[in-house]
């Protein structure tokens, strides 16, 4: 634990990946919070750094939770945080024979396909606006729990699902904030049951957890100034850069 916490190197890795994080989990989309993990990596192990990582995010959820509090669409949450409860479950039972480097290859490639949809239509000057759909609210929100569980790429999924239903920003980011932060609560359990959690772990995360409400609240503050026209450009560029991210990061994981 000492040799952790005094190694010079741990914090120059793990400050920036834990304001990255912390500046997604504010509002500013998933390419920041991919990057945090692995950025952690290069100094511990990736299930060490994914394992201190989970205590932070909770606590950048709950700040989340407050400043977005009364943005929400119950019809979006109750499509689908039934589907992500199952996505855990199935994590849960295939931890052992499934690869976090197969899910990132997979969430990467629909990811970018979901992206390049959006630049054709937006090139095409077609309609991208979608209603609600049970059965794609279902698919897609069992892809984001499971995905979330295995390789912490939940963010993807969700937004092939919500950011076409072209909500306000700030509606869309309070909805996405309660789904991520039940997904993550939910997913303490299979985590400390598979022994992801020790005294290491969790002192690390205690020391890096004061980051997490400046760095959460400075992304809000950053949506909250954003006009839809902007938002939506932005988060989806940043879902290519999440989708060239993964594909790169499961394309290494499986065949170095």
């Amino acid at each position: 634990m000492n040799a952790l916490l005094s190694d010079p190197w741990f914090y120059a890795a793990a400050i920036p990946s834990v304001i990255l994080v912390g500046l997604s989990k504010g509002g500013l989309g998933g390419a920041m919070a991919l990057i945090g993990v692995p950025l952690m990596s290069l100094v511990v192990p990736p299930v060490q750094a994914a394992a201190i990582m989970l205590p932070i995010l909770i606590a950048m959820d709950m700040v989340s939770l407050w400043t977005w509090r009364g943005e929400r669409d119950p019809v979006t949450l109750r499509l689908m945080l039934p589907g992500a409860m199952l996505g855990i479950g199935i994590g849960w039972l295939t931890a052992a024979v499934v690869t976090a480097g197969a899910v990132r290859l997979i969430v990467g490639i629909v990811a970018l396909a979901f992206f390049l949809r959006w630049l054709s239509q937006r090139w095409a000057k077609s309609p991208v606006m979608t209603s609600h759909s049970a059965p794609k609210a279902w698919f897609w929100s069992t892809i984001s729990g499971f995905t979330s569980f295995v390789a912490h790429a939940g963010g993807p999924p969700y937004q092939v699902y919500a950011l076409p239903l072209r909500q306000r920003p700030a509606l869309y980011v309070g909805t996405s904030v309660i789904f991520f932060a039940v997904v993550n609560a939910v997913k303490l359990v299979p985590y400390f049951a598979l022994g992801q959690f020790d005294a290491t772990n969790l002192t690390a995360s205690a020391v890096l957890l004061p980051l997490a409400p400046f760095a959460t609240l400075t992304g809000a503050w950053l949506v909250r100034r954003m006009k839809p026209d902007v938002f939506y450009p932005f988060m989806y560029w940043m879902i290519f850069i999440v989708s060239a991210k993964l594909i790169w990061d499961g394309m290494f994981d499986l065949w170095g």
